[in-house]
């Protein structure tokens, strides 16, 4: 399992493009808004996409949809109480900067469901907090070869978390997502933010003040 990561946008969105070398076969997670420069790597490596992983739908993280999909076609997936924000740009802040945004995604994924795709077996945890919706992406070292994996959208950052003062945001479901939930991870598992650097879930639970 390769992760490429790209940031992208004014607001410095991170998205990541996960690979198989066994089977060519690749995931996209939160495309940003470089739906174009996503659809040429993957050509450009001749991988096989099958399918695209929101953490949230923000327009910062699905700007880039549109373009990719009309490039190269596949599923779109989502956690299940997103449906608000994918489908309403006064939700996704998509049309206070001018330019709305809707996402319409095909598989609405549950809490704790497996997925088995490129290969590759990883989980959908879900987060609410940053968004009502908000779900992160779990690749365990099974998968990875390596360490776990978790993308985690804008609910957990390196020693920070995700704002919770926007539509369907709340700081208590947070809290709770990343206490409940990301902190029964293994310690080592690499945490791969929709901003900012990386960490891992046991530097977060010595180090984050938030939580």
């Amino acid at each position: 399992m390769k992760i490429s990561g790209y940031q992208v946008g004014y607001l410095s969105t991170n998205c990541y493009l996960i690979s198989n070398d066994k089977t060519k076969e690749a995931l996209i997670v939160d495309p940003g808004g470089a739906g174009d420069a996503l659809a040429e790597e993957i050509l450009k490596q001749s991988l096989s996409l099958k399918a695209i992983l929101l953490t949230h739908a923000h327009f910062d993280h699905i700007a880039g949809v549109a373009a990719l999909l009309e490039k190269i076609p596949a599923p779109l997936y989502a956690g299940e109480n997103e449906k608000r924000l994918c489908s309403m740009p006064e939700y996704n802040n998509s049309k206070d900067y001018g330019r709305p945004t809707t996402v319409k995604p095909d598989v609405w994924a549950r809490d704790g469901e497996k997925f088995s795709l490129a290969g590759l077996d990883f989980t959908c945890i879900a987060t609410p907090g940053h968004t009502e919706g908000s779900v992160c992406w779990y690749f365990p070292k099974e998968t990875t070869g390596d360490q776990p994996v978790l993308f985690a959208g804008d609910t957990l950052f390196e020693e920070s978390v995700g704002r919770t003062d926007m539509p369907t945001g709340s700081m208590s479901d947070l809290v709770h997502s990343v206490k409940d939930k990301l902190f029964a991870l293994p310690d080592e598992t690499l945490v791969l933010p929709g901003h900012g650097g990386s960490t891992t879930i046991g530097h977060e639970k010595q180090y984050n003040c938030f939580v």
